[in-house]
């Protein structure tokens, strides 16, 4: 079997492998030393990266400050604690205080439909035939107990209405009767003394359900009439008392409202339908049914002495609601206020705004004949709001380069360095920033030249900025709001536009050194990937010329055995 020779020292015993190992570990010094350059540059990469988020980030912000109505906006408060009139101010609303007297809101117009467009409970006063269950009052009665006189009478629905009346006679045996009236659609009560409804401890909503509450005298007759329309069944069975007939043949009728038409059918529309379509048709009302009066209510549907206009032929819908002419038009109200005392000035819209109040940009809605002071003054919490983020990222860049290119020296005098500590171009953008930061602004007028004027200076000692005098900056911001914008946002001689022009240089310098750390890199690893070859090649020659020298001294070794075998040695005598 053939021998392995490239085994190390298997004939010389002598371990050239790691005699060459220790060789190409110090010949691959260089490229220890390129590697850890290479590393170097990713890490000043990721950190310059990194200044460049913090960098935007400034200029984002500067921006922000920078905005055309940041000082200019306003914010409106009313004195008056509880308020509900929610007013505003738009940008560049005079400041100041401006007392509104309210006399008079304004309300909408409206047509009311006739009271009591249904048919009465019943056609005759004999009420025998009529069940509880089935009476078409607006609100159903529910079955139970209600008192008369401290009795209790009870009530199912299976019960016709006489048999109710039966009931409450026989429960105040006699003292107290009851009787309906088709004509006027009432049910009386009639007694010797005063008549007495209802207890705590009732379970029938029964005089409720007819109208039927105490006042103080032995008559009581439902406070308003009892038959109800049927809002949910087809117009032709809604129990209207008045009939339709302004339709055609398959009951098909058109009526207006402010002139667009409204189109229904008695066979399939009800009248909940046609309400939801007139609200719906863009006639600029919103119709509703009363229930208690059992009637139809049109209103504008904006406020103010507008009027409403509805037409229909004779004998249509309109005239069975009792809502076509002459309907008497309840006028709308124009809504009457002051301001500062001043005259008698009119809205027909309760949203009062400087087309009704000559304060232009403030709005308010009133919904009370009150007087209220409201305060215009500069929206301080969203100027204060800007600036305080400018401050926390110009104070985040300073912490960065500093952290990043900081230097110590230990006790043994041995040198820490930081990932950019020999970056001086980096330090020198701290340095600008602190300095324009620091500096007047030229050319200003008013009282606000630099940040100290504002109450914002360096803390002592560091590199940052701080809001020193609170109160400083909020007059400022109230009362200078002019001279901050000026201060911030002069063309291009204005802190911001210093700033954003600083800013966009050294991000441009920034993403310089980064294309040139990478850039270095790839040098480096061309450079790393040609000393390996060369390494690699010193590696296989020097194993192939310790291979060879194994094989020679396996020759010789060969040789001298069959030397040995061919002339033993002779014993001495």
């Amino acid at each position: 079997m053939a021998m392995d020779l490239s085994v190390s020292g298997l004939v010389s015993n002598f371990d050239w492998k790691s005699f060459i190992n220790q060789i190409m570990a110090v010949q691959n010094a260089p490229i220890d030393k390129l590697n850890n350059e290479k590393t170097a540059n990713i890490n000043k990469t990721a950190a310059l990266n990194d200044l460049k988020t913090k960098l935007t980030a400034l200029n984002t912000s500067s921006t922000a400050l920078g905005a055309a109505n940041l000082f200019t906006s306003r914010q409106a408060v009313s004195g008056t604690v509880g308020s509900t009139w929610n007013p505003s101010a738009a940008s560049g609303t005079a400041a100041g205080s401006y007392s509104i007297a309210v006399t008079q809101l304004a309300t909408a117009a409206r047509r009311n439909g006739t009271s009591g467009v249904g048919k009465p409970l019943n056609a005759t006063n004999n009420v025998s035939g009529l069940t509880i269950a089935n009476l078409p009052t607006a609100v159903a009665v529910s079955a139970g107990t209600f008192s008369v006189n401290g009795q209790k009478v009870t009530v199912a629905l299976t019960d016709s209405l006489d048999q109710v009346f039966t009931a409450i006679s026989a429960a105040t045996s006699g003292a107290v009767t009851a009787s309906y009236d088709s004509v006027t659609d009432k049910i009386t009560l009639s007694g010797s003394g005063e008549i007495v409804l209802g207890a705590a401890n009732d379970t029938s909503n029964f005089l409720t359900a007819l109208h039927l509450t105490n006042n103080g005298t032995p008559t009581i007759a439902s406070a308003g009439t009892l038959g109800k329309t049927s809002n949910s069944a087809t117009l032709a069975n809604a129990r209207l008392d008045a009939a339709i007939t302004a339709v055609d043949g398959s009951g098909n009728g058109t009526f207006s409202v402010n002139g667009v038409n409204v189109a229904y059918n008695v066979n399939t529309d009800s009248l909940d339908a046609i309400l939801t379509r007139i609200n719906q048709s863009g006639a600029g009302v919103t119709a509703s049914y009363d229930g208690v009066q059992d009637r139809v209510v049109i209103a504008n549907a904006v406020t103010g002495d507008t009027g409403i206009a509805i037409s229909e032929a004779a004998g249509g819908l309109m005239d069975a609601l009792g809502l076509s002419n002459p309907v008497t038009l309840v006028h709308g109200k124009n809504a009457l206020f002051s301001i500062n005392g001043g005259a008698q000035l009119t809205s027909t819209s309760n949203t009062l705004d400087g087309t009704a109040h000559g304060v232009a940009g403030l709005s308010l809605t009133v919904d009370s004949e009150t007087t209220q002071t409201i305060t215009v003054s500069g929206n301080t919490t969203s100027m204060r709001g800007a600036i305080e983020d400018f401050i926390a990222k110009f104070n985040d860049i300073q912490t960065y380069i500093a952290d990043q290119t900081k230097t110590s020296t230990t006790v043994d005098n041995k040198v820490s360095t930081s990932i950019l500590s020999d970056n001086r171009e980096v330090q020198s953008w701290a340095d600008s920033l602190r300095s324009m930061a620091f500096s007047a602004v030229p050319g200003l007028s008013g009282t606000i030249s630099r940040l100290e004027n504002l109450g914002i200076d360096f803390t002592t000692g560091t590199s940052q900025l701080a809001v020193k005098d609170s109160a400083k900056l909020d007059a400022a911001l109230r009362d200078k709001a002019g001279d901050v914008a000026a201060f911030f946002q002069t063309a291009s001689t204005g802190l911001v536009g210093q700033m954003q022009t600083f800013l966009t240089k050294v991000t441009t310098q920034d993403d310089d050194q980064q294309t040139q750390l990478t850039k270095a890199n790839t040098d480096i690893v061309a450079q790393i990937s040609a000393i390996q070859r060369r390494l690699d090649l010193q590696r296989q020659l020097l194993t192939d010329s310790f291979v060879a020298m194994e094989t020679a001294q396996s020759k010789l070794k060969s040789q001298s055995d069959a030397l040995t075998r061919a002339f033993p040695a002779t014993s001495s005598k």
